[in-house]
């Protein structure tokens, strides 16, 4: 069983940055791939992020490459997600997701738990 709890989500103007942490309990974190995803309202959850357990290889949606980055901390069993530049239509429920076996690092289906997810809001 793993734990994941994130942080940082809140309001912001479009332009700002925000930066997400999501901790984990698992002993065992530093060998697992983790992702970011992130669902809006009336929307299906998408993937935003994903980074190698090393944390060699980072992975991005299409319409967040040069603004967001992904990044790890396994001495603090903590990945994190720098917002920069944000839009509104960023606005959404953001959350970490860890994949404990191997599968496509973009789909949902492939992580096995999932944090309670923060809010990022995005104001025009």
């Amino acid at each position: 069983q793993v734990r994941l709890v994130e942080s940082g989500g809140g309001l912001v103007q479009a332009g700002g940055s925000l930066r997400l942490s999501c901790a984990a309990s698992a002993r065992t974190f530093s060998t697992y791939t983790m992702g970011w995803f992130r669902q809006a309202p009336g929307k299906e959850r998408e993937f935003v992020a994903a980074i190698s357990w090393t944390g060699s290889r980072a992975y991005y949606e299409d319409s967040v490459k040069g603004r967001f980055t992904i990044s790890r901390d396994n001495a603090k069993n903590t990945i994190y997600l720098q917002m920069n530049s944000l839009k509104p239509e960023d606005t959404a429920v953001y959350y970490c997701a860890v994949q404990t076996d191997s599968g496509a690092y973009s789909y949902v289906r492939s992580y096995d738990y999932w944090g309670q997810g923060t809010q990022v809001t995005v104001s025009s």
